[in-house]
């Protein structure tokens, strides 16, 4: 199991379990694949009451659009947290999730693979 590490008020260093950051769920309120792209909201970009340091985190860390994988690759966080959190973050209207339009065939678009192949190069 991936125990992550935080630091405390003192700032101490401290294990986490996964299932902590997201209050007890393992499923996103979204399907969230990992090459979905997610950006900040105008509303993201402000403080807002109620997130935790994580949400405020991932919601700076996606001023520039970025995939569910690059956010869990970068937080350092399962993916399937990562989801959650994003999924919640969502729904309030923190972050906008871009969806991929298919065209006729269930492919995937060149331009949606040359975006996937940039991120991962950055990693």
């Amino acid at each position: 199991m991936y125990w992550g590490s935080v630091l405390d008020e003192g700032g101490a260093a401290g294990l986490v379990r996964p299932y902590f950051r997201t209050h007890g769920r393992t499923r996103p309120t979204r399907d969230l694949p990992v090459e979905t792209l997610v950006s900040t909201t105008a509303r993201g970009r402000t403080i807002v009451r109620g997130s935790t340091q994580e949400e405020s985190a991932i919601c700076v860390l996606c001023t520039t659009s970025q995939s569910v994988a690059e956010v869990a690759a970068r937080r350092r966080l399962p993916l399937g947290v990562a989801r959650v959190l994003l999924s919640d973050l969502a729904d309030r209207g923190l972050v906008f999730v871009h969806t991929v339009r298919k065209g006729n065939s269930n492919r995937p678009s060149v331009d949606l693979m040359q975006r996937i192949l940039h991120g991962l190069s950055k990693l």
